[in-house]
């Protein structure tokens, strides 16, 4: 077996690993040496793919928000203007749902931790900074195609976001209390039509 092949596969192994111990037992009490037990590799080949415990923690989140993304450009893709194509990605958030539950508790006591560290919290900033831009461009690509009315399209973006993640959230906490994805695609055209959705 190739050398890039094996080193890959051993990095695939932490990341899995990492995800198991996690869910089990949190962020805070998985440590390296567990991560090491549970992926059958050594202290020295975890640090050879990997700084610290944390920067793992970014590399799931990472493959977490590219199947986030994925989910939405695909239901973006087809829409014939920006406020169907957000109608649609409202509804993608079934895939959201799917490939979150669990994660929810993982995630709010990293980002709790993360709280003490300065320099973590900044890496934890990132994503959401990058959603913000992500669709302050896609309503401004609705203000250009006449779909959308935002005097500000920062705050119209900020707002869109503020929905998604509310509304995310309520999901992965009660999934079973409603259908989330059609509360957050029927939440969307409510906005939509305050933006001057036609």
């Amino acid at each position: 077996m190739p050398i890039q092949h094996r080193a890959e596969e051993t990095r695939n192994r932490i990341l899995s690993a990492a995800q198991t111990c996690f869910s089990r037992s949190g962020f805070a009490a998985a440590s390296v040496a567990d991560i090491c037990t549970e992926a059958g590799v050594t202290k020295g080949a975890f640090y050879y793919h990997f700084t610290s415990k944390q920067n793992l923690f970014f590399e799931l989140l990472k493959s977490w928000l590219k199947v986030v993304d994925l989910g939405l450009e695909t239901a973006r893709g087809s829409a014939p203007t920006v406020s169907d194509g957000l109608i649609q990605m409202a509804g993608s958030t079934r895939i959201i749902f799917e490939n979150s539950l669990g994660y929810l508790p993982l995630f709010l006591e990293f980002w709790q931790q993360s709280i003490r560290d300065p320099q973590v919290w900044q890496q934890v900033k990132e994503p959401y900074r990058a959603y913000q831009q992500y669709f302050r461009r896609i309503v401004e690509a609705g203000v250009a195609d006449g779909s959308l009315k935002a005097e500000n399209p920062g705050v119209a973006a900020n707002a869109l976001l503020g929905l998604g993640v509310g509304l995310i959230l309520q999901g992965l906490i009660d999934p079973a209390e409603a259908d989330w994805a059609a509360n957050t695609q029927e939440a969307v055209r409510i906005m939509l039509r305050g933006m001057g959705e036609k």
